[in-house]
């Protein structure tokens, strides 16, 4: 039955182009990565792309309820390499759904399987937000922001920002800043702490491994220095769950 209802979905979700990466009426093509012949479809609908539809290598496959900024700056990014070390590529797609002034909303959604077969899967990756509030400790004053990461503590002096205590915060927020990337084949996460509308101190940064059939955290770090962060440099600190 289980086998039955696979093969049902996947029909219904899958659809045979005519010819590869031909125009889909009604849809603009939103990203593209021409080296793996991967395009990314949208229908432009108050200022989003939505109902999306997948070119993946010629074959179609759609994803309704995605949807995504439409300005070029904040375009879907798509990555095809190993992230679970399984020797096969799996397909990465991120999609921008917010922005603004000290705002930026990703999501991400992994595929492990796009092929000739009746068969999607996208494989589930662990709230960045779930991740944080489980395992991070914050606490904010006037002069200082203190932030725990299992065993590893990290203070912060705020005074040099001279925010007027009535536009700070009740404590280091989280969630107003989300961006994904994939980083040597690792698929990570930066998320900003915030302790005023306009002030950020750092960004918690996850690497993901796949473990019991989903993405979950490997690492987890707390970085103020740029020029230390993975999104930019290499990572000097972790704390690795197990």
């Amino acid at each position: 039955m289980k086998t039955y209802i696979s093969l049902i979905i996947g029909f219904l979700l899958m659809i045979n182009p005519t010819i590869t990466g031909a125009e889909i009426e009604g849809y603009e093509i939103v990203s593209r990565n021409n080296k793996e012949n991967i395009t990314l479809y949208g229908k432009k609908m108050n200022r989003l792309y939505r109902g999306f539809k997948i070119d993946f290598k010629g074959r179609i496959y759609t994803r309704s309820f995605w949807n995504s900024e439409t300005s070029p700056t904040y375009a879907p990014q798509i990555f095809y390499t190993d992230i679970n070390k399984d020797q096969k590529e799996e397909l990465i797609i991120t999609l921008t759904t917010g922005h603004g002034t000290g705002v930026k909303l990703e999501e991400v959604h992994v595929f492990d399987t796009l092929d000739n077969r009746l068969n999607v899967n996208e494989v589930i990756v662990d709230n960045p937000l779930a991740i944080i509030y489980k395992n991070v400790k914050t606490k904010l004053s006037n002069e200082e922001a203190e932030i725990s990461v299992g065993d590893k503590e990290f203070k912060v002096d705020i005074t040099p920002l001279k925010i007027k205590p009535e536009n700070l915060s009740d404590n280091i927020g989280f969630g107003s800043f989300i961006d994904y990337e994939v980083i040597n084949n690792n698929l990570m996460v930066r998320v900003s702490g915030q302790i005023s509308p306009a002030s950020f101190i750092g960004d918690i940064i996850i690497t993901y491994e796949y473990r019991d059939k989903m993405y979950q955290a490997k690492t987890i770090d707390f970085i103020t220095d740029m020029e230390k962060n993975p999104f930019y440099g290499p990572v000097i600190h972790s704390v690795i769950f197990n």
